[in-house]
């Protein structure tokens, strides 16, 4: 005995064609395929989050600071957005370490909640993960009276 293949027969005779073509395509076309996201697209919005925050003053340990500006002083380095973050991107989640300097008499723990309610909102609202937690490290505080690493120096010639 031979089998003939049904090809693209309605189940119901009486229903129009266009409610079989959606059946025929597989679904919502936006549900067709996966979405990966880097690492460093999640560390990049996280940085730009925590920058915005008030009392944060800059990203990442004294050490890390010191070779961007002279990274960020290379024609064509630019300014690094992901200093001081580092996240870890799984499928449906991610994780952030964020490394901030704070402004001398600024309230540290509403900075850091700040922060990580900046952060979350940015990575989620963009991304669509879930952040499962943000943990910060304040390795400095800006005193009023110190030079910014980031300033440019004066030019030696005139």
């Amino acid at each position: 005995m031979t089998e003939t293949p049904q090809r693209n027969r309605p189940e119901n005779p009486d229903k129009d064609a266009s409610s079989s073509l959606t059946k025929r395509g597989g679904g919502d076309p936006g549900s067709r395929g996966r979405t990966t996201i880097a690492d460093g697209v999640v560390e990049k919005i996280a940085g730009m989050a925590a920058r915005d925050v008030v009392g944060v003053h800059a990203m990442g340990s004294g050490l890390s600071r010191t070779f961007g500006a002279v990274r960020d002083r290379v024609p064509g380095g630019g300014k690094s957005v992901t200093r001081g973050v580092k996240a870890e991107v799984g499928e449906s989640q991610t994780a952030l370490d964020l490394e901030i300097v704070v402004d001398y008499g600024v309230s540290i723990a509403d900075v850091a909640r700040d922060a990580r309610e900046n952060v979350v909102a940015a990575v989620e609202r963009m991304t669509g993960l879930e952040v499962v937690e943000v943990n910060i490290a304040v390795s400095d505080v800006k005193l009023p009276d110190e030079d910014d690493d980031d300033d440019q120096p004066e030019p030696r010639l005139q």
